[in-house]
């Protein structure tokens, strides 16, 4: 299932995501299926997420980001630094998407 997102409803997700804290943490063993879990669950009680990364070049980061959104059928909002920002919709949505 992939989820098309306009430009302005990713500006929207950045802008809410911006207060949150980091939910999930990705560390030097990537993802296992540990992580892939805990992202799974916190997808599924926050459905907008941060997820930091462990510190590597910037195209692996998001080679990283877009690889834990494949696993859990989220969409990759941003990345800025060690900071990933991924989005699921729940089965029952918290957030309207404009």
């Amino acid at each position: 299932i992939t989820i098309d997102i306009t430009g302005s409803q990713k500006r929207y997700l950045r802008g809410l995501a911006h207060h949150r804290a980091v939910a999930v943490t990705i560390g030097s063993a990537r993802l296992s299926d540990t992580v892939v879990d805990e992202l799974e669950q916190a997808l599924a009680h926050h459905e907008l997420v941060k997820i930091k990364l462990p510190a590597a070049p910037k195209l692996e980061k998001k080679e990283l980001l877009h690889s834990a959104c494949d696993h859990t059928g989220a969409v990759a909002i941003q990345l800025i630094g060690r900071i990933g920002i991924a989005y699921r919709k729940a089965s029952k949505p918290v957030i309207e998407l404009p």
